[in-house]
């Protein structure tokens, strides 16, 4: 039988309750999720790839089909390399749509064979962005509520330098 895989990208700088929640459901549907830490040359972020990409490891760690794995370049390229038939995105509100449809749109055009699949965020995570828990760290604000306790201790260690 032919194995269920998935990809699951994004810059994830840094990983979020709401990233969990997107991948964890993934993991439910799929056989092998493969989450992709995207390197971006026009955009600097906070934590390196390879931070990221501990970060992710230790936070996901008791989801035995889930691999996480950087990439740069086109995810289609990713996709076609590890086998996967989907890519998994999360929307936390219409406004995410655009967007998404835009690359979803762009992917099928490069491979018809890899279909784009939609995950609503659960609701309690709607409003948490990547960007929002670092500017409220950075601020020295509670982000316990919207990141794992290994990802607000490596937040705090950035912004006291």
């Amino acid at each position: 039988m032919t194995k269920r895989i998935a990809v699951c990208s994004g810059s994830f700088d840094p990983i979020t309750y709401g990233h969990m929640d997107i991948i964890e459901r993934a993991s439910r549907v799929f056989d092998i999720v493969y989450v992709c830490v995207s390197t971006n040359a026009n955009k600097t972020g906070l934590f390196t790839p390879e931070e990221r990409i501990e970060l992710i490891e230790e936070t996901m760690k008791t989801i035995d089909n889930v691999e996480v794995k950087m990439f740069d370049g086109l995810l289609i390229d990713f996709c076609n390399k590890v086998g996967a038939t989907a890519i998994v995105r999360g929307l936390r509100a219409v406004s995410d749509f655009e967007y998404e449809m835009q690359m979803a749109s762009m992917n099928r055009k490069l491979n018809d064979n890899v279909e784009t699949m939609f995950i609503m965020t659960n609701n309690k995570y709607s409003f948490i962005s990547s960007s929002i828990a670092k500017d409220v760290a950075r601020h020295g604000g509670k982000v316990s509520d919207v990141v794992p306790p290994n990802v607000e201790n490596a937040l705090k260690e950035k912004f006291k330098k």
